[in-house]
């Protein structure tokens, strides 16, 4: 019967003399069958194409109607030997689609309306840019996407929404260079990330940034915006000698790449943390974000070695797993005269202690110690700032140490 559907509602399409093909009733293209056009294709506002079968596409194709499939099982080719416009002022829904057109490095596919993929991308050739023209690609629950590439990726905004883990299939001026997210808890999670390659400092300045970075990436950046739901997640970013400056990429160590975020209420860029994955070039925050925006790459100080072999990690989990349940400062006990204050984005100190261990005087993530807020309160999860003041003595003498930085806690 969708066979005999198929054959029956072609009628409904119309050729015109300006060599374009004009849906204005419904199409359905049913499992098993195909569907082609050469020419420009346009849905218009009154008609519907259905597709769980195949279709061709090698022209434009405007979309002002409705542009859908049923089954789990439509699969639509952009395969075009001119640049070819995807626009309308509908969504277009797809569950598989293939995007096949080798005539430009910049941009084989202008995309200028929403394309929606349920299914799987396959970026074989060619890049759909929307940067320029207003679109968005967004990635359902289940989606995924294949064959990206420098010639062959997403050149502006793409979404994904839902409770999977995702890499975004994005780049800029003919470079692929992702970001990834972890898997949020909701179905209502929406996430939309964006790559830059151009120079980071004309609206985020270098030179802003907290003591304990050294430098940043000044040549690209990538954007990150949580546009639903209430799930945070920790955040990717990849780097290649093509496009990240060597400064950064110099003989990378496990610590000293992190993932940096501008932040917009204090003018500066802050410290992320970072698992660092040299074998694969990527830089993963060690605890969920908290905030989102723009980010980059940047390099720690290799001073984050304190005298007395003294190391601050600055981000707190207390869910007792054992992993950062505390703020972890390592060899923080064999100094004397220690001190620790901790401070809200606000200034409002919320901790405070002398005589900082490893073991039971540390932070967990209540207020403690003498407070201007109530004591042995859990604290919510956000930025925080600490102070750190202590002695350390060698050959040469004794000296007060002080460092400052930034905690991230998370007590979800």
């Amino acid at each position: 019967m969708k066979r005999q559907l198929f054959y029956i509602v072609l009628f409904l399409l119309t050729t015109s003399l300006f060599a374009q093909t004009s849906n204005e009733g419904v199409v359905y293209v049913s499992p098993g069958t195909q569907f082609s056009t050469v020419e420009d294709f346009n849905n218009l506002s009154t008609a519907s194409f259905i597709n769980d079968g195949e279709a061709f596409i090698y022209a434009h194709f405007n979309n002002d109607g409705v542009v859908d499939f049923i089954e789990d099982t439509g699969y639509t080719r952009f395969e075009g030997k001119a640049v070819q416009k995807i626009s309308g002022g509908s969504t277009s829904y797809f569950y598989d689609v293939l995007f096949n057109n080798n005539i430009s490095d910049v941009a084989s596919f202008e995309l200028s309306n929403e394309l929606s993929v349920a299914g799987e991308a396959d970026f074989d050739e060619g890049i759909v840019k929307n940067d320029d023209f207003g679109g968005l690609v967004v990635f359902e629950t289940e989606a995924t996407h294949t064959g990206v590439f420098d010639r062959s990726h997403v050149d502006g905004y793409v979404q994904k929404t839902g409770d999977k883990s995702f890499v975004y299939p994005i780049g800029d001026k003919g470079f692929y260079r992702f970001a990834a997210i972890s898997a949020p808890d909701d179905l209502g999670d929406v996430f939309t990330s964006k790559y830059f390659l151009e120079p980071t400092n004309d609206s985020y300045p270098l030179e802003n940034r907290t003591g304990i970075l050294e430098a940043i990436d000044g040549a690209e950046h990538w954007t990150l915006t949580k546009e639903g739901g209430v799930t945070d997640v920790l955040l990717t970013l990849s780097w290649e000698d093509t496009t990240t400056p060597e400064n950064i990429t110099a003989q990378p160590q496990v610590g000293t790449i992190r993932v940096v975020r501008w932040n917009e209420e204090g003018g500066l860029w802050v410290d992320e943390g970072g698992v660092v994955d040299v074998d694969n070039k990527t830089v993963t925050t060690a605890i969920a974000l908290e905030e989102y925006g723009v980010f980059t790459l940047g390099r720690i100080k290799s001073g984050v070695i304190l005298p007395g072999d003294v190391v601050v990690y600055n981000g707190v989990t207390p869910n007792g797993d054992g992993n950062n349940d505390y703020f972890i400062i390592d060899n923080i006990e064999n100094l004397a005269n220690n001190s620790v204050e901790i401070y809200n984005r606000w200034g409002v100190k919320v901790f405070e202690t002398t005589d900082y261990d490893s073991s039971d005087n540390v932070f967990r993530g209540f207020s403690e110690g003498r407070l201007t807020i109530q004591e042995n309160e859990k604290l919510p999860s956000g930025t925080y700032f600490y102070v750190l003041n202590y002695d350390f003595t060698d050959a040469n003498g004794t000296e007060r140490v002080k460092q400052a930085g930034y905690l991230y806690l998370n007590g979800d």
